[in-house]
Order: C-alpha cells, then sequence, then structure tokens
C-alpha cells in the first residue's frame, strides 16, 4: 500500500528512512524521553520498533510516522496512529501518540503534528474516534492531549504490561469522536 505522508507548516510525517534509526535509538535511550516508560531501549530494541513502524506503515498506509521539520529534513521523533495490540480495556481502538528527542520539545511539534493525524484520522479513514493513553504521572503528555481538545474519560486503567506496583502501572484514557473534532475545527 502506498504510505500516506502528512504536510504541516514546518514538519513532514513521513515514511521512516535508514537515517533516522540512528537518531531514534539516541531518543529511545534518553532518561528524560523515556521517563514514563518501563524502560531505556537498546539499539537493538529501537530498530525493531522503527522496522515495525515501517511495516504497518507499508501495510495500511498510515501508522506512526516518522517526523523531520521543513527546510533542515531533521528527524525529529515519530508521532502518528496505531492500533494497540495490547488487551486493553477499551480495545479495539486507535490510538495517537508521539515521541519526540528532548531538543524539540516546547516548540508545538507534538501537537502540530498530532493535529495533522487527527485530520488524518477523522477526514479520511473515517474513524469514530481516537483515543490516547499514559501513565498518569506523566502530566507533559497529558497537556499534549488536552491542546488536541481530547478529553480525559475520567476511566484510568492499568497498563496489562506493566507490574500493578509500578508507578507507571496507572494510565489515564483520553479521547476525542469525530462528532466532537469536527464541532471543534469549524469554529
Amino acid at each position: 500500500m502506498l504510505s500516506k505522508t502528512l504536510e504541516t507548516d514546518r514538519l513532514y510525517l513521513r515514511h521512516w528512512r535508514k537515517k533516522d534509526l540512528k537518531l531514534f535509538a539516541k531518543i529511545n535511550s534518553s532518561k528524560d524521553v523515556m521517563e514514563y516508560f518501563p524502560k531505556l531501549l537498546t539499539e537493538k530494541e529501537s530498530n525493531a520498533m522503527a522496522s515495525k513502524c515501517q511495516l504497518l506503515i507499508d501495510e495500511k498506509g498510515w501508522g506512526f510516522w516518522a517526523v523531520s521539520l521543513k527546510g533542515s529534513d531533521t528527524f525529529i521523533g515519530f508521532v502518528g496512529l496505531n492500533q494497540p495490540q495490547q488487551d486493553l480495556p477499551f480495545n479495539p481502538c486507535v490510538e495517537i501518540g508521539w515521541r519526540l528527542g528532548e531538543n524539540f520539545w516546547g516548540y508545538g511539534y507534538a501537537t502540530e503534528a498530532a493535529n495533522a493525524c487527527l485530520k488524518f484520522a477523522f477526514e479520511e479513514l473515517k474513524l469514530d474516534e481516537v483515543v490516547s493513553f499514559t501513565a498518569k504521572i506523566n502530566k507533559r503528555s497529558q497537556r499534549v492531549m488536552e491542546r488536541l481538545d481530547m478529553k480525559d474519560t475520567r476511566k484510568n486503567f492499568h497498563h496489562p504490561a506493566i507490574e500493578v506496583t509500578d508507578p507507571l502501572a496507572e494510565h489515564v484514557l483520553y479521547k476525542v469522536s469525530r462528532e466532537e473534532w469536527m464541532k471543534i475545527k469549524k469554529h
């Protein structure tokens, strides 16, 4: 399937390239970036994740896209859509997620790219809703979800891949419906 490339004012959401892998491994080994994940990823694990992202985009035409800055073509991380395979209490679903290198935080890139993904999800894929979830203690990602006009469902859950006693186990669930998104974007 032909992979879709999304474009915003400052960013390209595109297929992965071999040259992205080294920078992606650096992102996945950063204690700051991975603060709310169970562990840092080795280069091998990071490359496997990028390969999986590539494969899903090849299969569906969408997924967790590599994100690069327009002009410099600098790879900054990923933003996109995914169908989680874990046994989550709200599956089946399509989630929106992001992971950017810390040098690119604070510029609104995650929100800008995620808005393009929501537009794609609702206008092209015709999805009824999109969810996002993160560890309850990850306030930074929750603020991005709120800037995307996603609402906290107040249906916290324990992530099945994380030990119940781990501070990262409790997750919040945010969502936005196509109907809500269309109303918001018309204003």
